[in-house]
């Protein structure tokens, strides 16, 4: 089957072109300028981006990947994909290790049809001083055993793994996290600049929501969040919402650090795209108010109700990025982290055909996963 769609404002890496271009079983065969040859379907002059990539994200659309079923992940992730994300994580939260099993299998099923890209457990092996929204009293110290097991639970789809380095045991599951094939992410840490460029040397090529639940960056005391913006081989996450980090902290890091090492995430839960209300956190109780989700009764943060299209959007209109740096940090550089940028992330001949569509406003009016429209243009 063959799609050429035809005046559009194409984004690639290697900047806007206004043309056409063709899909054929699923993948982009063709890039083109001006009119398309032949009949095609016209956008209208709309942009098209790339599938965005999202690797933390817990849920949405009322649903929540920790819940161990199977339906609510497949809500959560059909409401994302309505919003443009062709390709997710799903992110677990720190719980006990009978209950992280448990989802772990029933996601493995998920992943092993092609819906999820992986499993990402954060927790529960981070830092009671910066745990966040987590259970401090699940929380646990590394163990092979366990780590083992959990990785085994996933059946081949466990992707990522949030560690505080600091923690006994640390490095070693750090080193683990690498010989299984398996993303080390620094996060809920309350590690030094020492212990986390340890972690770095052991593997750990990520740094969850950088900034959030992470010891602060001090000008003597320079912690993880200088190892990590400093060090050429970690990916930098980061929530865009206007809530987790000041808009201009994240020009500050996209000043020092190359947009190639920069993944911005949305750390969704189960409220993204519903009303405010109360939710829960894996096990934990989630107030909604204005948008921001919080820990009940208290001034943590507990995930967020970002999406990526607004991710995007943010990324253009506050942060300043071009259209082309924008797609960089909302599905290229994921796509890389996931090993998975040869086949998604960019608008490029001969990868997949995850496509958006957006209007004017930046707004998704159609989204396309391997040449196949999920919502219609």
């Amino acid at each position: 089957m063959s799609i050429t769609l035809s005046d559009a404002a194409i984004v690639t890496p290697n900047g806007v072109h206004h043309g056409w271009l063709t899909i054929e079983d699923g993948r982009i065969t063709h890039i083109g300028h001006g009119e398309a040859p032949g009949n095609g379907l016209s956008l209208g002059g709309r942009t098209v981006v790339p599938g965005f990539v999202d690797i933390h994200v817990h849920g949405g659309g009322g649903a929540g990947y920790p819940s161990s079923s199977a339906d609510q992940a497949r809500q959560a992730f059909a409401f994302h994909q309505r919003h443009g994300t062709t390709t997710a994580l799903a992110s677990l939260v720190t719980a006990p290790l009978e209950s992280l099993a448990a989802s772990a299998a029933t996601l493995a099923g998920l992943c092993a049809e092609g819906l999820l890209a992986g499993i990402h457990f954060e927790g529960p092996y981070i830092s009671a001083a910066r745990c966040g929204a987590h259970p401090p009293g699940l929380l646990r110290t590394p163990s092979a055993t366990e780590f083992a097991d959990l990785i085994k639970a996933a059946n081949g789809h466990a992707r990522m793994f949030t560690l505080a380095p600091e923690l006994p045991g640390a490095l070693d599951a750090i080193r683990e996290c690498t010989a299984s094939g398996v993303i080390a992410a620094i996060g809920h840490t309350d590690a030094t600049y020492e212990e986390a460029t340890a972690a770095i040397d052991a593997g750990a090529t990520v740094a969850t929501h950088l900034f959030n639940a992470m010891r602060p960056l001090n000008h003597r005391d320079p912690g993880p969040i200088t190892a990590a913006m400093t060090d050429d081989r970690v990916t930098v996450e980061l929530v865009n919402d206007g809530v987790h980090l000041h808009p201009r902290i994240i020009d500050l890091v996209l000043a020092a650090v190359p947009p190639t090492r920069v993944a911005f995430i949305t750390d969704a839960m189960a409220a993204a795209g519903m009303p405010d209300g109360d939710f829960t956190l894996g096990s934990v109780q989630v107030e909604v108010r204005q948008g921001v989700a919080r820990l009940a009764g208290t001034p943590t943060i507990a995930g967020s109700t970002l999406t990526m299209d607004t991710a995007f959007r943010n990324a253009i209109h506050t942060n300043s990025l071009t259209l082309p740096e924008a797609a960089q940090v909302t599905s290229l550089t994921p796509a890389h982290i996931l090993g998975l940028s040869h086949e998604i992330g960019s608008i490029t001949v001969g990868k997949k055909a995850d496509l958006v569509i957006l209007n004017p406003a930046l707004e998704v009016t159609a989204v396309m996963k391997s040449g196949t429209w999920l919502t219609q243009p």
